[in-house]
């Protein structure tokens, strides 16, 4: 009897590393994934603060983005991920405007088309958080937008209502208050306001992440923007996916009616699309963190794959 050889193992496509000139010739890095077989290759855009193009920050170490990466790869869609211009940057003279950063993305999208592994493929911007706002707006670049955890909400009000939920009935006057005063000083461009003795020290911190000098133009201009005001312009296919356990971002209780794109729910996915398997309501943001890391596994992304392959 003839032996059985044993069975060849496919190796996945070979990742590589890229650079590319940014807004105003700002150098950015990146990763290059192929996949074999499919039509479309992705631009990933990550979420709010220093991330890198592992959607990873030092305070924070985990891998999303690369994840997300691999997935894609696994359903026949290259991509390319790339650091934020702010990742690993402690220049307070960086520009880290709305310009630059949207600008970033567009270049992302440029680089992309130019790329072998793209070669005859449409591209799919994903967009995370306030990744997805951004994308929206450089969707005139893309063929399809996908965006995870979009803000269903102009940030301010998202602030506003996150703080809100957190906060013991004994404890909103004071911190509520602080928190307006801080997003007003914001808009009008006016100093941070001292917080009183009855501000809890996370808000303050918030207040001083929101109003760093070396970001706080870009927090300006975005804190007012209408997600979908932006979407309703948007020419091309869209999907807007939402993960059921997320306590960051979530599913508005109405769809806008000049909405019309795709809603993917993902019931049993957190902020960062791993799986979460506590409910939503045992929830809180230390135990919501621990869900973020890499021990974690994604969640049942299969709407996700469903929608791309109804791309034409």
């Amino acid at each position: 009897m003839m032996p059985v050889p044993p069975a060849q193992v496919q190796e996945a496509p070979t990742p590589r590393e890229v650079a590319f000139d940014g807004f105003n010739r700002f150098p950015l890095k990146g990763t290059v994934q192929p996949a074999e077989g499919g039509s479309w290759f992705a631009v990933l855009v990550g979420d709010s603060g220093p991330l890198d193009r592992d959607w990873s920050q030092p305070r924070l170490p985990a891998h999303t983005g690369r994840a997300l990466a691999h997935w894609l790869r696994d359903q026949g869609v290259g991509s390319l991920r790339f650091d934020k211009r702010i990742a690993g940057s402690r220049d307070p003279k960086l520009n880290a405007s709305l310009d630059a950063q949207s600008g970033d993305i567009l270049a992302a999208l440029a680089a992309a088309r130019a790329l072998p592994e793209a070669r005859n493929r449409r591209i799919l911007l994903v967009g995370h958080g306030e990744g997805a706002l951004l994308s929206l707006l450089a969707a005139r670049e893309a063929d399809a937008l996908l965006l995870l955890a979009m803000p269903s909400q102009p940030m301010g009000k998202a602030l506003a209502e996150q703080v809100a939920l957190q906060l013991h009935a004994s404890q909103a006057a004071p911190n509520r208050a602080y928190l307006d005063a801080v997003l007003q000083a914001i808009r009008s461009g006016r100093p941070a306001p001292a917080p009183g003795p009855d501000v809890l020290p996370p808000l303050v911190r918030l207040a001083k992440g929101l109003m760093a000098p070396e970001t706080l133009d870009f927090v300006r201009d975005t804190l007012d923007l209408d997600p979908w005001a932006m979407v309703a312009r948007v020419a091309v296919p869209v999907a807007v996916a939402w993960g059921g356990k997320d306590i960051q971002t979530w599913k508005p209780a109405q769809i806008p009616a000049a909405f019309r794109g795709t809603v993917l729910d993902l019931p049993d996915a957190n902020h960062v699309f791993r799986r979460e398997p506590g409910a939503r309501s045992e929830l809180d943001g230390a135990r919501a963190l621990e869900g973020y890391r890499d021990e974690r596994p994604l969640a049942d992304l299969s709407p996700i794959s469903a929608w791309i392959r109804t791309l034409k």
